[in-house]
C-alpha cells in the first residue's frame, strides 16, 4: 500500500520513537511506502518543505503554533491548518495516489482534507485514529461552555470528521463505548480498536547506562525509589491536584518526585517549589526526547495524572513509556477513562481518582513499604505492553480492518 499519514505532532524523522513513527515503521517493514504531513510551528522559523527517503515521505507544512501555546492561538491555527495542508499537499503531492489514508485527532477540522483527498484517491480507505475527543474535553474542563459558539461549531467538524471515515481506531474499550454512546449516526461496525501502541524495546537495542552516574547528572537521590511524570503540564493534567499531592508529602523521606516535562500550567508548580522549596522534588523543564528516555531507565514508578472533571475516556501514550521500562504505573484520574481497570486487571500498578489526596498518599505509601512489589508489578507492565500495545499487533489490527472494509464494498457489488 501508499500510506499517506496526516497528523499535527511534529515529526522530523521517521526513526523517532513515539506512537505514530513506531507503527510507521512497522508498516514500512512490510514493505508498504509512507508519506507523512505534519507541521512545522512558527516558531520553528521554518518554510514549508519536503524530505524524501527510499521509503518514506516527509512533508513539513508551516502551519501556526499548535503545542503548549495560549488557547487562542491554537484554535486560529487550527482552523487554518487543513487549508495549509491542502495547499501543500497540492504543491508537493500532486502526482501520487494513495491506497490508505491515516490520520489522528486532535485537529477534528481534518474533514476538507480528507474530502480533498478520497475524491483524487477514489479507492483509497479513510481510518481515523481517535487519540482526542474534542470539543467535549475544552467543555470538561472549562476551557469554553457547551452553549457556547466554539463547542458547536468544532461538534460540527467533528460530526464531519466522523462521516467522512471508513474505519474509527478507539484507544480503549471505554473510548469506543462513548464514541457510538454520543454519536449514534456513526455506524457500530466501523468503530473497532486501536489502542496506542510503540516497539518495545526488547526489539531494538537498548544502551547500558550506569544507574548511579545518571542519578547524579540530574540530582537525583540514590537511596530512594523514583516516582516519574514525564509530559505535558496543562490543563488536562489537573495541576491543583498535583500540587495537593506534593504538599501533603512535603515531608516524606521515603519517596523523591521527578517532575519532567513543559506547559502552560507550568508555571502554578514552579510557584509552589519556589514558595516551599522541598527537598524531595525535582523539576526538570523541557528535556529532549533522547535525553528522557535515558533517565527513566533510573525511574521506579511511573505516574499518571488527569484532571477529575473529565467526563471523556483520556488514555494516556505515556504509559506506554513507562510500562516499556519495567516500571509500574501509578495512575490519578477521572472515573470515566478505564485506564484504572486497565492497570489493575495486568496487575502493574496503582490507581485512585484525582480528587482524593489522602487516598493518593495512603497508596503512596503502599507502595514504598515493598521494592520487591515494585519489582513485580514492573515486570507485569513490561509483559502487558508486549502482548497488548505492540506496534506490530497495531498494524496487525489496521491492515485487518481495511481487507474486512474491502470484502464489504466486494460482497456489494457482487450481483445477485
Amino acid at each position: 500500500m501508499n500510506i499517506l499519514f496526516l497528523t499535527v505532532a511534529n515529526i522530523n524523522d521517521i526513526n523517532q520513537r513515539m506512537i505514530y513513527t513506531d507503527l510507521l515503521r512497522e508498516f514500512m517493514a512490510r514493505g508498504h511506502q509512507v508519506t507523512i504531513v505534519s507541521p512545522t510551528e512558527r516558531r520553528n522559523q521554518t518554510y514549508t518543505h519536503f524530505i524524501k527517503n527510499e521509503h518514506s515521505k516527509l512533508l513539513k507544512v508551516r502551519t501556526g503554533n499548535i503545542q503548549k501555546t495560549n488557547m487562542i492561538e491554537r484554535g486560529i491555527t487550527t482552523l487554518l491548518i487543513q487549508h495549509q495542508f491542502i495547499f501543500a499537499i497540492k504543491s508537493f503531492l500532486k502526482d501520487e495516489s494513495f491506497d490508505l489514508l491515516l490520520y489522528s485527532t486532535p485537529p477534528v477540522t481534518f474533514n476538507y482534507v480528507l474530502k480533498f483527498l478520497k475524491k483524487r484517491n477514489k479507492n483509497a480507505t479513510s481510518y481515523l485514529m481517535l487519540k482526542d475527543i474534542f470539543p467535549q474535553n475544552a467543555v470538561d474542563i472549562d476551557v469554553f461552555s457547551k452553549h457556547s459558539f466554539f463547542y458547536h461549531y468544532f461538534r460540527h467538524k467533528e460530526k464531519k470528521l466522523y462521516s467522512v471515515s471508513d474505519i474509527i481506531g478507539c484507544m480503549s474499550e471505554a473510548n469506543r463505548e462513548y464514541l457510538v454512546r454520543h454519536n449514534p449516526q456513526i455506524p457500530r461496525d466501523i468503530v473497532t480498536m486501536c489502542p496506542n501502541s510503540i516497539v518495545p524495546t526488547e526489539a531494538v537495542e537498548p544502551e547500558v547506562i550506569s544507574n548511579a552516574t545518571l542519578k547524579k547528572q540530574y540530582g537525583l537521590p540514590l537511596d530512594k525509589p523514583l516516582f516519574v511524570y514525564g509530559g505535558n503540564f496543562g490543563k488536562p493534567q489537573g495541576i491543583a491536584f498535583i500540587i495537593s499531592v506534593l504538599k501533603q508529602n512535603l515531608h516524606n523521606d521515603k519517596v523523591h518526585f521527578l517532575m519532567c516535562g513543559s506547559g502552560t500550567e507550568l508555571y502554578k508548580l514552579e510557584q509552589y517549589l519556589t514558595a516551599h522549596q522541598p527537598k524531595n522534588v525535582t523539576l526538570i523543564r523541557g528535556l529532549p526526547q533522547k535525553d528522557y528516555n535515558e533517565l527513566l531507565t533510573v525511574c521506579d514508578v511511573g505516574l499518571i495524572f488527569l484532571d477529575h472533571r473529565y467526563t471523556i475516556p483520556n488514555f494516556p501514550s505515556r504509559m506506554l513509556s513507562y510500562m516499556d521500562n519495567r516500571m509500574p504505573v501509578f495512575a490519578a484520574t477521572d472515573p470515566c477513562t478505564d485506564i484504572g481497570k486497565v492497570i489493575l486487571h495486568g496487575d502493574f500498578g496503582w490507581w485512585c481518582e484525582s480528587n482524593n489526596p489522602d487516598e493518593y498518599s495512603r497508596i503512596l505509601e503502599l507502595i514504598t513499604q515493598s521494592q520487591s512489589q515494585i519489582q513485580a508489578k514492573g515486570k507485569n507492565a513490561q509483559k502487558y505492553l508486549t502482548e497488548n500495545y505492540s506496534s506490530s499487533s497495531t498494524c496487525d489490527n489496521i491492515i485487518d480492518q481495511i481487507k474486512k472494509i474491502d470484502q464489504q464494498i466486494n460482497d456489494l457489488q457482487e450481483p445477485v
